[in-house]
């Protein structure tokens, strides 16, 4: 059976548990609490990083990696295009969440309100939770946009960029960070996602002092 050393709340590790799940492919779940720096983990990584997956007798990291490598390895059900342009619209759009929604937002939410409590590294700064609240409508709007044109955020199929997506929003979800009512069509989206097989372990995710919302695992939020 595969092994995903992960964060129940990183959303990199989301990403690939959603990956792994939509693709029927057993994982045993491993916490790993990689800011401690064991040497046990700093083998399996040296840079020190969830996820870390076992699988096929390999040990791989990085997220964008390791989806790469089940997609090319497990290619059904598909979550990257056939064709190249559509590949390359999918993959900008996981960029952007990995990248620029994950620097604008999720660091300044997630990490102030809940890693930095559980790494004991100290108080939310405030300065950064009033930046990542305002930069979250911007990044909302931007995806009704997409929505508005597609049916999915890449294009007329579920993708990875779905799942990266999903995977960000949910974190932030678990904390009650995301205005839903800001759109209908990106909440709409997001009731899709959720609703899949796929999403039910995630929703199951509990982190000791931070109970999730009401509405966190209710379908019909």
């Amino acid at each position: 059976m595969a092994r995903l050393f992960h964060v129940p709340l990183s959303p990199f590790c989301r990403k690939v548990r959603l990956s792994l799940a939509e693709k029927k492919i057993e994982v045993e779940l491993v916490e790993e609490r990689y800011w401690e720096q064991d040497a046990d983990f700093m083998r399996r990584n040296p840079a020190g990083k969830v996820p870390v997956l076992r699988l096929d007798g390999i040990m791989m990291s990085e997220s964008a990696a390791i989806c790469e490598y089940i997609e090319e390895t497990r290619p059904e059900p598909s979550l990257l295009p056939s064709d190249p342009t559509e590949r390359l619209e999918v993959r900008r759009l996981v960029n952007w969440f990995d990248d620029k929604f994950h620097s604008e937002v999720t660091s300044k939410l997630l990490y102030e309100r809940v890693n930095k409590k559980v790494m004991k590294q100290g108080y939310p700064d405030s300065t950064n939770v009033k930046a990542g609240a305002k930069a979250i409508k911007y990044h909302l709007d931007y995806m009704a946009w997409l929505l508005d044109h597609r049916r999915w955020l890449a294009g007329d199929k579920m993708t990875l960029a779905d799942f990266a997506a999903a995977a960000h929003l949910s974190s932030l979800d678990y904390i009650s960070d995301v205005d839903w009512n800001r759109s209908e069509v990106v909440k709409d989206w997001y009731a899709k996602i959720k609703s899949r097989p796929a999403f039910r372990a995630l929703l199951a995710d509990q982190v000791p002092g931070f109970p999730p919302p009401r509405h966190y695992n209710d379908l019909d939020f």
